[in-house]
């Protein structure tokens, strides 16, 4: 069993902020066939199957600051340990539309992750979903707390449907192939069956006259007797 956790914060007034991507890749994992989401462990949580793996899902409803009270709730009840968990999490360090999955280390100065850390330690999964970095540290807390742009529709989408198409190899511990199933959709191979435009094999050569054929002699008319003079003049 594996326990997936998205990061966000509950309200509409948060539903299209940045800091939320983990609730969205979530929310459309779940209408693969999951049940209705009810309320538990101080979040919402939806059950199914991804693969042969049975799935928990998990959105905290504490805000970001306070996820690691319902991780660790939840993890408790299925007598989870870290490794089971795989937390979905908005990361400033990659580009828009890139996505990571790493296994421990540090929370980086993610509140979400910072709480998950003292409350399960640091020895779970997560995904790390580009989003970008405003520049500056003084914007990031604007900048996460604020919706996607109109321009970042597409690529977020690619991201999160890619998330949903590798999400039965996540579950059964395949990073790799998760990670080539989010490139497929935010980096789709070029078709192979484009002809090369004509100018693309080399400028034309202009068409070789062809030579003149020479032209037959005139019919001699001259009676035997002029040709015999004609040849001792």
């Amino acid at each position: 069993m594996k326990l997936f956790v998205g990061l966000g914060n509950p309200g509409a007034k948060y539903a299209g902020n940045r800091h939320n991507i983990g609730f969205m890749v979530l929310d459309r994992i779940a209408e693969s066939g999951f049940a209705p989401w009810r309320a538990k462990f101080q979040g919402k949580v939806s059950e199914g199957k991804l693969g042969s793996e049975k799935v928990i899902l998990l959105k905290p409803e504490t805000f970001m600051n306070l996820s690691g009270q319902s991780v660790g709730e939840a993890m408790r009840f299925y007598k989870l340990t870290p490794a089971d968990v795989v937390v979905f999490h908005d990361e400033l360090d990659l580009a828009p539309g890139k996505a990571r999955v790493k296994t421990g280390g540090g929370h980086a100065g993610h509140n979400g992750l910072r709480s998950i850390h003292q409350h399960i330690g640091a020895e779970y999964d997560r995904v790390r979903l580009g989003i970008g970095h405003p520049g500056h540290k003084d914007r990031v807390s604007g900048y996460v707390l604020s919706d996607f742009a109109k321009a970042d529709e597409n690529w977020l989408d690619d991201l999160i449907r890619g998330c949903v198409d590798g999400a039965a190899a996540l579950a059964a511990g395949d990073a790799a192939k998760f990670g080539n199933a989010v490139g497929l959709r935010v980096n789709p191979p070029r078709s192979s069956g484009t002809k090369p435009p004509a100018d693309a094999k080399g400028p034309r050569q202009a068409p070789t006259a062809k030579p003149s054929k020479p032209q037959a002699p005139a019919p001699d008319t001259r009676s035997a007797l002029e040709k015999l003079k004609d040849k001792f003049k």
